[in-house]
């Protein structure tokens, strides 16, 4: 087997998975390692020293990303365009066997449906220039990315399709918290903030507040999680939790009755939802907009539905309609198992590396 180490983000801090970066980051090594490999998570994290890594199981640990020796491992793995320009600077990028994940793609020009411009899109731009350059595979999340991969890379980096995904065990159950009867409706993600997707973020919250009142008007709660500047959220529509613990957050999907993903703008976006992983996974009815490439999902597992994009009323509406309907939630729990699982994402690295 290999000895493989994963690398994400500089930033000087505690390793918490809350965001779906840090979540992705922890459950993909814990994956590769249960498939045998020796992994190591190489993380900025105060309190890491070198001498003395953190071992959090079998086969896997966490190391200080200062003291990392990239010759002493078979494969690299990168994460984002953030793992790969991390991986730079601590003057990795020469490793002969990279594996590059990316989430969000651009290409050499502003287009409809990615949410990254100007600048910040030519900075991405050039860091996957590099990547082609240096990776032997490129990871990413769907058919509309490896299609822009390949218009402006051509198949350098040998790119692969390997989805978003979610834990086949979860933690135990604790309490609802929801108030006793209440039917909520749940959005849990980033809505992100002035500074970093503004254009999204305003988007997301007008549609937030809009959906919160519809629903309000319909007898349910909106409820949000997440990260993000959550003080433009309508108190009087709306119930914003902020982050939460990764463990803990499924109990706000145990305890609702629907769960909604609200896509980024009227085009359709390159990037998946993962979300929609989760819900499912809880046997969750699930609403999404349209406007993501894996909203099918949604349908193949026959719990929920997709909306037209742009109409929070008829959104509502098909929530309303999903929180009083019948559905055989085993049956997408089981599908969702069968083939969505970090396990079943990271058996497509291990035929790769081994």
């Amino acid at each position: 087997m290999a000895r493989i180490v994963t690398v994400f983000t500089p930033e000087r801090r505690p390793f918490v998975p809350v965001d779906m970066s840090y979540i992705r980051w922890l459950k993909i090594s814990e994956a590769l390692a249960g498939l045998g490999h020796r992994v190591d998570i190489a993380a900025n994290e105060p309190g890491l020293r070198r001498w003395l890594p953190l071992r959090l199981g079998p086969r896997l640990r966490r190391v200080p990303l200062a003291g990392v020796r990239w010759d002493r491992y078979d494969v690299v793995k990168t994460l984002f365009h953030m793992g790969f320009e991390t991986l730079e600077r601590h003057r990795g990028a020469a490793h002969p066997f990279i594996i590059a994940k990316l989430g969000s793609l651009v290409g050499d020009r502003d287009q409809d449906g990615v949410y990254f411009l100007g600048e910040e899109r030519r900075r991405l731009f050039e860091t996957q220039t590099r990547i082609a350059a240096r990776a032997r595979w490129v990871s990413l999340l769907t058919e509309p990315s490896r299609a822009l991969w390949r218009s402006c890379h051509g198949d350098d980096g040998r790119p692969l399709l390997v989805p978003g995904a979610v834990d086949a065990t979860l933690p135990r159950a604790g309490p609802s918290p929801y108030a006793p009867g209440a039917r909520v409706c749940v959005f849990a993600g980033n809505i992100y903030d002035g500074w970093y997707q503004a254009a999204v973020h305003e988007t997301l919250v007008a549609k937030i507040n809009a959906l919160g009142r519809a629903l309000r008007a319909r007898g349910l709660e909106l409820h949000v999680l997440g990260h993000g500047d959550h003080s433009r959220l309508d108190p009087a529509a709306v119930a914003a939790h902020g982050p939460v613990p990764y463990e803990r957050s499924w109990d706000y999907l145990r305890g609702a009755q629907v769960g909604v993903v609200l896509a980024f703008g009227p085009e359709p976006n390159h990037n998946e939802s993962t979300k929609i992983y989760h819900y499912l996974r809880v046997g969750l009815p699930t609403v999404c907009e349209a406007g993501f490439p894996n909203q099918g999902l949604v349908e193949e597992a026959r719990l929920g539905a997709v909306v037209v994009n742009g109409d929070m009323d008829a959104m509502a509406e098909e929530v309303h309609r999903c929180a009083r309907a019948a559905w055989d939630r085993d049956a997408a729990i089981r599908f969702v198992l069968e083939q969505h699982t970090w396990d079943a994402r990271a058996r497509i690295y291990h035929h790769l590396i081994t």
